[in-house]
């Protein structure tokens, strides 16, 4: 019989001590003109020539970190509301031998629906023994009455109400913070514009690091070579920006490993400088541990 889906979307990775694993969620096809600061036939092109789908497809990924004998989970995908395409982080998780039961942190990069629809089912918590962490100013962001009032329709119920009701069942083992040291190994890095909130996550042990660094870039075939290119989603278009080109130049200037979650699966890579600007050199698959 031949194959009519691929194999489990889950990649492992050793960052000293720590073992990092790549959980994909799947992928949302999404419109063109969320894309922002660049013309349509531009930011096309950009993607036909880099053979991508047009419109744009986006890869969601999350990461599971297992280190000083504990594990946690960055993000959960989109959960059951978004897209059939999406939403596959707990038949991945099983296919890695991973009960949800197990993992004692969940922490968010930020509240979008892509990232934390998958935390909670008809009131009741998908990660029974988890605690929350975020941001504190995300939490508040999204908790914000006069945020939510002032946001489009769409936007109240999508993403204000939906962030509330995924995070409600975790209100007594919710943890919030504001950067520094946030579990063996891992550091909170603020990363704000894309959301109030929005943090990357810093994984160092002998002697190696690898950078989470959340939704930095959606599109990297256009975000990458056009930084200043931001998306409709964004709270702070200029903020995100900016964050964006500084987080470039850090990684690019300390060689750092990157985990991202809408780079294409399993998210491992690189950055260089290019010319004026810079590369992405994508991490090639390795076989051991």
């Amino acid at each position: 019989m031949l194959p009519t889906e691929q194999v489990p979307a889950v990649y492992h990775r050793r960052v000293g001590d720590i073992t990092l694993t790549a959980i994909g969620d799947g992928h949302l096809d999404g419109s063109m003109a969320v894309i922002q600061n660049i013309a349509p036939e531009e930011a096309a092109r950009m993607l036909r020539e880099a053979f991508r789908p047009v419109p744009r497809r986006t890869a969601v990924n999350t990461f599971l970190i297992r280190s000083g004998g504990r594990t946690a989970l960055v993000d959960t995908g989109c959960g059951t509301a978004m897209a059939a395409s999406a939403g596959k982080l707990f038949r991945n998780l099983a296919a890695a031998g991973v009960d949800p039961g197990e993992i004692d942190t969940v922490f968010l990069t930020h509240m979008h629906p892509d990232h934390s629809n998958g935390l909670s089912a008809n009131g009741l918590p998908l990660f029974p023994r988890a605690e929350l962490a975020m941001h504190e100013a995300e939490h508040r962001f999204w908790h914000d009455g006069a945020a939510m009032a002032g946001a489009d329709e769409a936007s109240r119920e999508r993403n204000f109400q939906a962030c509330r009701d995924q995070s409600a069942p975790y209100r007594d083992r919710l943890k919030l913070f504001s950067g520094g040291e946030v579990f063996p190994g891992v550091t909170a890095m603020p990363f704000p514009g894309h959301t109030p909130g929005h943090s990357g996550y810093l994984l160092a042990s002998g002697g190696e690091s690898l950078l989470i660094w959340g939704d930095i870039i959606h599109v990297p075939e256009i975000q990458v070579p056009r930084p200043e290119v931001t998306m409709a989603f964004d709270i702070d278009p200029a903020q995100a920006e900016a964050t964006r080109r500084r987080v470039f130049d850090m990684v690019a200037s300390e060689g750092l490993a990157v985990a991202g979650m809408h780079m294409h699966f399993p998210g491992f890579l690189h950055l260089v400088r290019h010319g004026t600007g810079h590369a992405l050199i994508p991490e090639a698959w390795a076989t051991a541990l």
